[in-house]
Parts: C-alpha cells; structure tokens; sequence
C-alpha cells in the first residue's frame, strides 16, 4: 500500500483549522465548492466536481474535536475507493500543524502523483484562505494537467 503525505503549518487557533475541515460549510472554502452530507461519525460527505453525481463520497469514520478527523472513500474514482484519508492538527510553536495522510493506496500509479500535487494545491489553499488571502476550491482551481 502506498500514502499521500503532507504537512502544512497554518498560522491560525487549531479550532479554526478543524472547522474549515469538519463542517460541509468549511470544506465548500478550499476543497470544492458544492459539499453534501452529514460530517458526524457514521455519516458521510458528498463532494462535487462538476457532474451530477458526486466525485467522491467519504463516510466520516473518526472525530476527534480539535484534532482528528478520518475518512473513508466509499465511492468515487476507483483508486480511491477504499483509502483512508486522515487530517491530524496541533499546535505548535505559534501554528495550527496540519499533518494530512492520503492511505492505502493500492499502488503508486501515475494517477496517485497527480493526486498529490492536487491536495498539496488545495491544502495550500486551506492555508490561504485561513490566513486572509484567497482559496482556490473546485472550480476555481488551477489545472495542473489534462486531469483537473
């Protein structure tokens, strides 16, 4: 199995942080625009990339307030659909640390190095959006190739 890893230091309180990634409403700010769902352990999230069905579906397997939160991939894109994607937050030395895991992969394909550099993008987003400058969710992001 292989993971997706980032940390971002985000020079905001850590309650804010978790609530730009625990609420559909925070997530709407840096990730995609259109967000559906129950964000409660046991619920899911619906994101929206454009199409009439939802790029990918998350049940929310773990919360923690202020800390944690866990997801698991229930549908969408094949390479997803069984990952588990995990924001972890402290605070440490003036910063909310975020420290983002995209898991169990079930290969490194070229697919998994794309979604890499998107959520590096889109957490870099989080980051600015935070700290007063602007966030670029979906479908207001950058390209980075034919992909999205």
């Amino acid at each position: 199995m292989a993971d997706i890893r980032h940390r971002v230091g985000i020079s905001v309180p850590q309650e804010r942080v978790f609530a730009a990634l625990a609420t559909p409403e925070g997530l709407a700010t840096w990730w995609t625009r259109t967000v559906d769902g129950d964000p409660e352990p046991g619920g899911s999230l619906s994101f929206f990339f454009g199409g009439p069905a939802p790029g990918a579906v998350m049940e929310i397997a773990e919360v923690v307030t202020p800390e944690r939160i866990v997801w698991r991939c229930v549908d969408g894109v094949a390479e997803w659909v069984g990952t588990t994607l995990t924001f972890r937050l402290r605070t440490d030395d003036g910063e909310t640390v975020l420290m983002f895991t995209h898991a169990d992969w079930r290969e490194p394909a070229e697919f998994m190095h794309h979604c890499s550099t998107k959520w590096a993008y889109f957490l870099l987003g989080l980051k600015r959006g935070l700290e007063g400058g602007p966030s670029t969710p979906y479908p207001d992001d950058a390209p980075i190739s034919g992909w999205g």
